[in-house]
């Protein structure tokens, strides 16, 4: 290998380097931060702080109408969770997937928790909670309803609104839920409210005109936040507002920057938006031909921002004595893969598969997932489906491997006539560079080609470090022995010895999650150390002592990381050290291994003087 593809390959790994030193020293922080809000979080919904009022007040329904609050939908103090939920009469949700109930004042969909999911991977611990009421603690929900078109003064259902349901009624997958709720004034509002197995919801609204004059409503849908949640904060994920629509594409907007920019408005037909968390979100879907006014928006409510997104539907004009209705739907639940593709196949719904957050490498991150995955199917563990992929993938990649590894066999064999270039021509680099470009082309040798397996290497690093992040099938995936959690970090570390030790490095202020260093990253270490040590040492002294330095940086850089892919990585360096040894061999290429391990731990005796 020439110094200048070193210099590349140098280049490229630092690159990795910055990318990944700025997760370990800014990412790990937020994570921390992330993990003490959410215990901070937890308390609260148990004993809520004094002062901190709900309130619906930034909560409205899109023009040309607006819902104001009403007294009853402000409660005068701070409320748990519990007292929120008990302020109104409600009808049970329960399903294979979901648990909660529906508001009957106001008719929310605002108490939601996913049955599949647990706080943390002890299956003891307090399942998901994903809706909650206004009032209480952190609000979340969705609502439907009309409003009257522009100068009307028709009364509509709002969120003081007490709807009637059936005695007994309790909405299950086989059991819809019927609201009803007459105005006084000739109109007769119906809702009705279905809910698959997992965690698609129907609504179907109905408008009964029994007065002497037609009447214009516009149907609309809404997601709504009270506070401005705690995020991860990383670069590589989205968390916040977002939403496709058939003008405008995908949109990804945090809550900082609607938070500045106030409101968002965007024509559509069909699409979908709402709010999304790493692994939960809750988007209302209006019908696929449906012309609709979508809108992304932040007001001011108390001391916290509501952050909201709305659809608002063309005017639906309902003529004396006749009916109209309309539908949307709410998805509110985990964005599993297969569920999230299947809603968007059966219901037609564009580009819904990106409620999860691929990012820019989405040809390359989706269908590494759908193989891993795949695999799973057959092995039943994540782990094992993902060193399977790897050896897949060096599979495939074995013919450009062995054309790398071969044309640096020749790289070598032409490298005493390098030399003697360097020799000749000294500081005139450009002439250099001529002549050795000339030899290169005498022997049909590409300079870069060492480079390759490298350069394919980064982009699938990357997809798999954004499937392990982003999708819920990674979350709570065990391995083998001690990982129990690929998306987590391996939990053991060598400054406790392993456990043996009862003390938690973790735990020490500021430098903490340096002490993590675990089992598999001081494997994974070991392996790129064999990898650097297969190639001859560099001739340039700087070069040399960053190749040797680099394993022990990255142990402790990608110790923070998901286990899975420190583990992925370990199982790549062992597969590539196996693949260049037989490709160097059969190409005559001195293995330099064993020469270099014993040139690191036995030093040359100095030459004795005179």
């Amino acid at each position: 290998m020439t110094s200048e593809n070193r210099n590349m390959i140098l280049a490229i790994v630092m690159s990795m380097a910055v990318l990944i030193a700025w997760q370990f020293f800014s990412g790990v922080p937020q994570m921390e931060q992330q993990r003490q809000a959410a215990q901070q979080q937890a308390a609260q919904q148990q004993t809520p702080a004094p002062g901190q009022a709900g309130t619906d007040a930034g909560t409205q329904a899109p023009a040309p109408g607006t819902v104001a609050p009403s007294p009853a939908a402000t409660p005068p103090r701070a409320m748990t969770r519990a007292e929120a939920l008990a302020r109104t009469p409600r009808v049970a949700i329960d399903t294979p997937s979901v648990v909660g109930s529906i508001a009957l004042r106001g008719g929310r969909i605002d108490d939601l928790s996913l049955k599949g999911y647990h706080e943390t991977v002890d299956n003891s611990s307090p399942i998901i909670v994903l809706l909650s009421p206004s009032g209480g603690p952190n609000p979340f929900y969705a609502e439907f309803g009309w409003v009257p078109g522009a100068g009307s003064t028709v009364a509509v259902p709002a969120a003081d609104t007490l709807w009637t349901a059936p005695e007994g009624a309790r909405l299950t997958p086989e059991t819809p839920l019927v609201l009803t709720w007459d105005n006084g004034a000739g109109l007769t509002f119906r809702r009705t409210v279905s809910i698959d197995a997992n965690y698609m919801f129907h609504v179907v609204d109905e408008v009964d005109n029994a007065t002497a004059e037609p009447v214009a409503l516009h149907p609309y849908a809404l997601v709504s936040r009270h506070g401005t949640p705690h995020t991860l904060g990383y670069y590589i994920l989205h968390e916040g507002l977002i939403g496709v629509t058939s003008e405008g594409g995908l949109h990804e907007v945090k809550y900082k920057d609607i938070a500045e920019r106030k409101s968002e408005s965007f024509p559509s037909v069909g699409g979908w938006l709402g709010i999304t968390d790493k692994y939960w979100a809750a988007t209302v879907i209006p019908g696929a031909e449906e012309k609709v006014q979508a809108r992304f928006s932040a007001a001011q409510a108390g001391n916290d921002l509501t952050y909201q997104t709305d659809f608002l539907g063309d005017a639906v004009t309902v003529a004396p004595g006749a009916k109209a209705s309309t539908d949307g739907r709410l998805f509110a639940g985990a964005k599993v893969v297969q569920l999230v593709d299947g809603y968007q196949q059966q219901y037609n719904i564009d580009r819904f598969d990106r409620l999860i957050d691929w990012g820019w490498f989405y040809f390359i991150t989706k269908p590494l997932f759908l193989v891993i995955d795949w695999i799973y199917r057959f092995v039943g563990n994540f782990g094992v489906a993902i060193l399977a992929v790897t050896v897949m993938l060096k599979a495939i990649f074995f013919p450009l491997a062995n054309k790398s590894y071969a044309s640096m066999a020749k790289m070598k064999a032409v490298q005493p006539e390098i030399a003697a270039l360097r020799e000749r021509y000294g500081d005139d680099r450009v002439k250099l560079q001529q002549e050795m470009m000339e030899i290169y082309k005498k022997e049909k040798i590409n300079p870069v080609a060492g480079c390759l397996p490298i350069l394919i290497q980064i982009p699938v690093f990357f997809a798999l470090y954004k499937v392990l992040f982003v999708t819920i099938e990674m979350r709570h995936a065990p391995f083998f022995g001690w990982i129990r959690d690929l998306s987590a970090p391996d939990p053991t570390t060598i400054f406790n010895l392993f456990g043996l030790i009862p003390w938690d490095p973790g735990t020490v202020p500021v430098i903490g999650h340096f002490l993590m260093l675990g089992v598999w990253p001081i494997i994974m270490g070991c392996t790129m150390w064999a990898q650097m040590k297969l190639n001859p040492t560099p001739p340039d002294p700087t070069q040399k002592m960053i190749f040797d330095w680099m394993p022990l940086v990255f142990t402790f850089m990608l110790a923070s990381f998901a286990s899975g892919l420190v583990i992925y990585w370990a199982w790549n360096n062992t597969l590539s050290v196996i693949q260049q040894s037989i490709i160097m061999r059969k190409n005559g290429v001195k293995i330099e291994l064993w020469d270099n391990v014993k040139s690191t731990f036995i030093r040359k005796k100095k030459p004795k003087a005179g």
